[in-house]
């Protein structure tokens, strides 16, 4: 908006001119919601309930789980939450489903519960697949640790005042890698396997064992040669692994060979920061660098001299996070350090006849939608079970939104 009231759609890679300030428009968005934590969350993930899948009605009711960065290690904490309550951002008076918005009662309902985690900060979180009361957490102090957070998420769904144990003990500890990491990630087609990469290149194979815990396998993936910053396992496939490293390579891994990698790719002119295995669609693999661009991998032609099949540079700043949609094969989400998270989908074409040469010079055709409003966002993942819901964390807090065109 313009000193003279006008209004005009703002892009990200213009600077606002004397005068001009951004609004939110709200009718973009079904859903908006800002949850405010007591320290930043470098890391979160989404915990999977029991209230069914492909959910569209409102209100909603989510649960998520994250880790903090507190000014001192001994506060720390896991944090545990659920927001119910959740009513469409806009009130419309006929709305499609039948509800007067303005009746009713929108304020959501947070509840939370935590783990003390006094090691230190937490790097990255993630909840197991199969087991959601199981997770993961990568901390600063160079050890992986798995938690059983039963009794933290039993309290958040009831609404008894008696609180959860916050002394929780780690089910396990690995504290086999020469220094901290953020990489890791559970496999959904084996349940229990787990992998963890360090900032000191090496990648280790977790085994669930009979009595709940892990074998750690002694011998690491050998091969990168620098820090490895993120892991994914194959939807598809129990044996494979991907890996992605700020020596500039993405490698694929047979885990039953260690010591060289299956295939290895230089993926980027910088560091690959992250990387997301298309759910769908198993042959197509996302990666995010240092330098703002996002690239599509095509696995059937994969190799050492093998080239993306799209690469975008909307972002101006490092890719912080990728990941593609769990129901739509063609659509992701991208965050950058650019305090964007921008919706993407790939199977789009330009449509020549409507947008003019400056628009099609400026936006890509394949671009739907452009949030913002966090500083600093570090990971933005779609909800698993609420087609189309996005949830997102930053130095400034978390979001939670729907796009009405997702």
């Amino acid at each position: 908006i313009t000193n003279d009231e006008s209004v005009k759609v703002y892009l990200p890679s213009e600077k606002l001119k004397e005068g001009e300030v951004l609004e939110f428009d709200a009718t973009a968005y079904d859903l908006l919601q800002t949850i405010n934590v007591e320290w930043p969350c470098l890391s979160f993930d989404i915990i999977k309930d029991n209230l069914g899948e492909n959910r569209t009605e409102f209100p909603l009711t989510l649960y998520f789980a994250a880790g903090t960065q507190a000014d001192q290690a001994v506060n720390n904490k896991i944090l545990f939450i659920k927001l119910s309550n959740l009513y469409k951002t806009s009130s419309q008076d006929d709305s499609d489903d039948g509800i007067e918005y303005d009746e009713v009662e929108e304020d959501p309902i947070l509840r939370d519960s935590f783990i003390k985690h006094p090691f230190g900060i937490i790097n990255r979180i993630r909840v197991a697949p199969h087991k959601s009361e199981i997770l993961s957490v990568w901390g600063d102090d160079g050890s992986v640790r798995m938690f059983n957070a039963s009794e933290q998420i039993k309290y958040i769904e009831s609404s008894t005042k008696r609180a959860a144990p916050f002394n929780v003990k780690p089910l396990f500890t690995f504290s086999g890698h020469p220094c901290e990491g953020f990489a890791m990630d559970w496999s959904t087609v084996k349940q229990g396997r787990f992998a963890s990469g360090d900032c000191s290149k090496q990648v280790y194979l977790w085994e669930p064992t009979e009595d709940g815990l892990w074998s750690i396998c002694e011998t690491p993936f050998v091969g990168h040669e620098s820090s490895v910053e993120d892991l994914q396992w194959s939807p598809s496939e129990p044996n494979a692994l991907a890996s992605c490293s700020s020596d500039k390579t993405i490698k694929i891994w047979d885990a039953r060979q260690k010591s060289r990698c299956a295939i290895s790719v230089r993926a980027h002119q910088c560091d690959v920061n992250v990387i997301s295995w298309n759910k769908l669609v198993s042959y197509l693999l996302v990666s995010g660098g240092d330098d703002g661009e996002f690239k599509v991998w095509d696995l059937r032609t994969f190799g050492a001299k093998a080239l993306p099949i799209a690469t975008f540079k909307w972002h101006t700043d490092a890719i912080t996070s990728v990941e593609w949609h769990p129901c739509d094969e063609s659509v992701l989400a991208v965050s950058g350090a650019d305090d964007q998270i921008s919706l993407w989908d790939l199977s789009l074409e330009e449509d020549y006849e409507v947008s003019s040469p400056e628009e099609q010079s400026k936006i890509p055709a394949q671009l739907l939608f452009v949030h913002q409003g966090q500083n600093h966002i570090k990971e933005a993942h779609w909800h698993p079970q609420v087609p189309g819901l996005l949830a997102s964390t930053a130095a400034s807090g978390i979001n939670v939104f729907k796009t009405i065109n997702i």
